[in-house]
């Protein structure tokens, strides 16, 4: 077939008239399809059932120092947890925070710090005048709901399959001291699925910030979330970068296993310089006396190390592999060669981005809900929701069942084709 714009308003009309009818019978089957968010499956779930098992009443609940998990204290986190994510993170034991269940958490409590307290010895962000983030876009919503709801403007910088637009970002935090952060994916990011190349790495690590409390947020959320064995994403390490630059302070690197493990019930990190620690930790002790230790040891105790961690992201990935394949697939079949969208093609992480035409993100995503498939808000992937094309669409395939997926997929093509056509009609 050829492209939607090539067509004569007849050929277009009778193609859209051909769809209604299809659509019509989508709205029949009263379907109840939800892809709005990167949840795992069930089947994902019960991988990690086996941790049920390795603790109980008769088990020793000691480490290997001697620690009773049962107990108040250690603040930063058992020794062998410490050692498990840190080759997660690719970092040293000695510079890793482990905390609570949930790194959205920790990236919450760590601009409510620095806004209420400031970073290192600087002026609190909530005595100054203005404070700006930078925001990767499309990007993680909920990364762009922390900052808005601390009222912080937020600036979208364009991404690119080698990450964000680093001439922008350099111009930006060179010039104006206004500016104390930026939201960054590395690895498979959200929604794209991009990771950053090496030269991107090195100058996020070589930056010249003009606000001495500048800090990269450095999400490291897929870091081990790989779909294939023999084509996966390596970037630099960038504390490791930044310390080289002479930049050892400027990152707060974070991570958890909620997609490892349950998400919910797993173990966050954070992975800084010595530097940071301490300035957190000066904090951290009037929040806490310490984290669940029980459950940072049943994560070490289940894994044993980063191999079995590594064994099981494999297993994650033999579920997971399927579905985008066959949304890609159903994508590749229904719409290449019509002109009315792009989609990414993800080598790891848990969603796909599809950019429709112009003014139709909305539009489709309406009348998915219509036919029964929830999908994520259009504009989500935007800070204060605002898609200035009205094109992003950010596909979640990982939770439902892989024949209800085939459906969704189905008929979300279906909806790009009557947007899309009603469009260049004229009628929307």
């Amino acid at each position: 077939m050829k492209a939607y714009a090539e067509m004569t308003k007849e050929e277009l009309q009778s193609e859209l008239d051909t769809l209604k009818v299809e659509f019509e019978t989508y709205e029949r089957m009263d379907l109840h399809l939800d892809m709005s968010r990167g949840k795992p499956c069930r089947e994902q779930l019960d991988l990690s059932m086996g941790m049920m098992d390795v603790l109980n009443s008769e088990v020793d609940l000691s480490c290997e120092d001697g620690t009773d998990c049962r107990n108040y204290g250690v603040l930063d986190g058992i020794a062998e947890a410490k050692v498990l994510i840190g080759d997660m993170m690719e970092n040293n034991p000695d510079n890793i925070i482990i905390y609570g269940n949930s790194s959205l958490n920790v990236m919450y409590d760590t601009v409510s710090r620095a806004m209420t307290h400031g970073i290192m010895g600087n002026t609190p962000w909530c005595k100054l005048d203005k404070v700006k983030f930078l925001c990767p876009s499309p990007g993680y919503d909920r990364h762009f709901s922390i900052t808005e709801y601390f009222g912080i403007d937020m600036i979208p910088v364009p991404m690119s399959e080698t990450g964000p637009d680093m001439d922008m970002i350099e111009k930006l935090v060179s010039k104006d001291a206004a500016i104390k952060g930026i939201w960054c994916v590395p690895k498979y990011s959200n929604p794209q699925g991009y990771s950053y190349s090496d030269d991107t790495v090195y100058r996020f690590a070589h930056l010249k910030p003009a606000a001495p409390d500048f800090r990269i947020f450095w999400d490291n959320a897929y870091g081990i979330h790989h779909l294939y064995d023999h084509d996966r994403a390596f970037i630099p390490e960038i504390l490791m970068e930044c310390k080289k630059a002479g930049n050892p302070d400027m990152v707060y690197k974070f991570a958890s296993t909620s997609k490892i493990t349950f998400p919910g019930s797993g173990i966050a990190s954070l992975a800084t310089s010595l530097n940071n620690l301490e300035d957190i930790k000066s904090q951290l002790r009037h929040q806490t006396i310490g984290h669940d230790k029980v459950n940072q040891l049943r994560h070490v105790r289940f894994f044993g190390d980063i191999s079995g961690m590594v064994d099981h992201m494999k297993k994650h990935a033999s579920v997971i592999r399927p579905k985008f394949e066959a949304v890609e697939e159903i994508f590749d079949r229904s719409l290449t060669g019509l002109g009315i969208g792009e989609w990414t093609h993800p080598m790891g992480g848990y969603f796909i981005s599809f950019e429709a035409m112009d003014g139709c993100a909305k539009q489709i995503i309406h009348l998915a809900k219509k036919a029964g498939v929830t999908m994520t808000e259009a504009g989500a992937t935007w800070p204060y929701h605002q898609d200035p094309k009205d094109s992003n669409i950010r596909v979640a395939p990982t939770y439902p069942p892989i024949e209800d997926l085939k459906v969704a997929a189905k008929l979300f093509t279906l909806c790009v084709k009557i947007v899309s056509a009603e469009k260049l009609l004229g009628i929307n």
